[in-house]
């Protein structure tokens, strides 16, 4: 297993991605599905080194974005040092990997490279087993927000409540 950047070549695989999770996010009838993301967003963070991969055999098994600032959905907190990741997405080929756990230990030293104190993530709706699988990787609940001003993110976040979750990085090392 490596992580890499994603690159412009991976693009088509990764809204194949993304479309398998709306897919999966949709027979389960109790969470918020995902919208077709905006094909210039990814294509932007393709080219910031903001859009990752993880490859088994060559083969894109899990895809995950991050930004620096979201402050739509963090308000106050944003002014932490954080990372923020979005939109994980597995190659249903590789299920069953715990692949956010990868994900959490590759976040905490990417985080830390940049010296950021958090690793953050949301997720929106009451999904309770996402929330349970997010804690059982090393996140802490912070509970569930109403945003405020939800224009310009992607439309699912207009359905429900944000569950927010992160992981202080002074906190797990001792």
């Amino acid at each position: 297993m490596n992580v890499y950047n994603s690159t412009t070549k991976d693009i088509d695989e990764i809204f194949k991605l993304y479309g398998i999770a709306s897919d999966f996010q949709r027979s389960k009838k109790t969470v918020v599905v995902w919208p077709d993301f905006d094909r210039s967003m990814v294509s932007d963070e393709i080219n910031e080194n903001r859009q990752f991969k993880l490859l088994i055999d060559n083969k894109i098994a899990c895809v995950w974005a991050i930004t620096f600032s979201d402050e739509q959905i963090w308000r106050k907190r944003n002014d932490d040092s954080a990372i923020y990741i979005h939109r994980i997405a597995t190659n249903p080929d590789f299920r069953g990997h715990n692949f956010v756990g990868s994900i959490v230990d590759w976040a905490k030293s990417y985080a830390k490279i940049q010296q950021k104190r958090y690793v953050r993530l949301d997720t929106i709706g009451e999904n309770k087993g996402l929330i349970r699988h997010y804690t059982n990787a090393g996140f802490d609940f912070l509970g569930m927000f109403d945003l405020q001003n939800v224009d310009t993110l992607p439309p699912h976040y207009k359905e429900g409540p944000a569950c927010l979750f992160e992981i202080d990085l002074n906190k797990s090392d001792k």
